[in-house]
């Protein structure tokens, strides 16, 4: 079977930039030039995470500087007016914090990315103590897997698992992350199976399959034996 997918803990970052709750609006700004990062982890504690405060956050206090909104916006955006008034990261932070466990798997945390319209997750334990990062750019890491390193993959864990009695007679080409199957095989309904077991593989871009029934000689229409 394929191996255990990895999970974020193999691809998260240790070391975290984050600040406190009382931290001043000047120095969150600072903070994220001197790092060149969007978002922090707000802290309490020995370390547990409470919330966010992001670019999209601080924003607010430009935006509003030197404008009057009209009744309508004020009521419509209570939440943006509230942070542009707003000067720590307690104020300003978004909360609860929207994290992810270490043994989640790459796809839960992408999923909650998406779900969520967030660039990166603070990684916590079971009680909300922070242990790292992951972003994005982390969760594609597993596409920077080699050809070849798929490839053996696909013919150990998926090939020889399916068709131990085919195995020598079905190719596997992988390029650019897209593995091509070849061959022929005697249970053509294993070929979608094989396809969702190799898309499962990490680092998958996109499955080709072109697996056909093992050929027989049709019978003679003459009767002859």
């Amino acid at each position: 079977m394929p191996e255990t997918p990895h999970i974020v803990s193999d691809v998260m970052t240790l070391t975290v930039v984050a600040v406190g709750r009382d931290a001043p609006f000047k120095e969150i700004v600072q903070t994220m030039e001197q790092w060149k990062v969007s978002a922090m982890p707000v802290l309490e504690g020995e370390g547990r995470v409470i919330g966010v405060v992001s670019e999209a956050d601080l924003l607010p206090k430009e935006e509003f500087r030197d404008s009057d909104p009209s009744l309508l916006e004020q009521r419509r955006r209570l939440s943006d007016l509230a942070k542009a008034g707003a000067v720590t990261a307690g104020e300003l932070m978004s909360t609860p914090a929207i994290t992810v466990h270490s043994d989640a798997t790459l796809a839960q945390a992408a999923r909650i990315m998406a779900v969520r319209h967030v660039k990166r997750l603070p990684v916590v334990d079971d009680v909300d103590m922070l242990q790292g990062i992951v972003s994005r750019a982390d969760l594609l890491k597993v596409f920077l897997r080699s050809d070849e390193d798929i490839e053996e993959e696909v013919r150990r864990t998926v090939v020889s698992y399916l068709f131990p009695a085919f195995s020598h007679a079905i190719h596997v080409n992988v390029h650019e992350g897209v593995v091509t199957l070849r061959g022929h095989i005697r249970d053509t309904s294993l070929i979608a199976v094989a396809v969702r077991l190799v898309r499962a593989i990490e680092g998958v871009v996109d499955v080709e399959p072109h697996l056909t029934g093992e050929s027989t000689t049709p019978a003679d229409p003459g009767g002859k034996q």
